[in-house]
């Protein structure tokens, strides 16, 4: 009876442990885009590519991290209504975890902005992801001057 109880014991640690290692993705505004309006180009299906990385992370039981700021971009092209319809397919899961800015965020984004000639935004975005040990999922061809912060896959790259 002691063992099994401590072969239970070890498995709920186990089971623990895993619980707490699932991968976490911050997706930039585009992938949001993308998946939503189901969006393509010439040759690529990106909006499908989207959906299946999004389908994977469910799957797996990941998670999604967003920040305001993703939704000020959105707010751009949507009414809150569309963006919570945009979220949904993650947050009614409990899939998705809003991950807050701070003032040293800001000021590091700024600066980063400036050293790399690239968007606010988009240093922001790559301080939040590698702040909250997210990689970082995006298309935008700037984020390339940013590898050396925090890892960068497009959503094709995860699926």
């Amino acid at each position: 009876m002691v063992l099994n109880l401590l072969l239970n014991h070890k498995l709920y640690i186990l089971r623990d442990c895993i619980i707490g290692m699932e991968k976490r993705y911050y997706f930039d505004t585009s992938i949001w885009r993308d998946y939503y309006e189901n969006r393509s180009d010439r040759f690529r299906p990106l909006g499908e590519w989207a959906l299946k990385l999004i389908n994977e992370i469910l799957e797996s039981q990941d998670i999604i991290l967003f920040s305001d700021f993703v939704i000020e971009e959105l707010k751009v092209k949507y009414s809150e209504e569309e963006i919570n319809k945009i979220l949904e397919v993650v947050s009614k899961r409990d899939l998705l975890i809003k991950v807050n800015i701070s003032e040293q965020q800001t000021i590091e984004a700024a600066k980063l902005c400036k050293e790399k000639k690239v968007a606010f935004g988009d240093a922001l975005h790559t301080i939040l992801a590698r702040d909250n040990n997210a990689v970082m999922v995006t298309r935008d061809k700037h984020f390339l001057e940013l590898l050396d912060i925090v890892e960068i896959k497009k959503p094709e790259d995860l699926v």
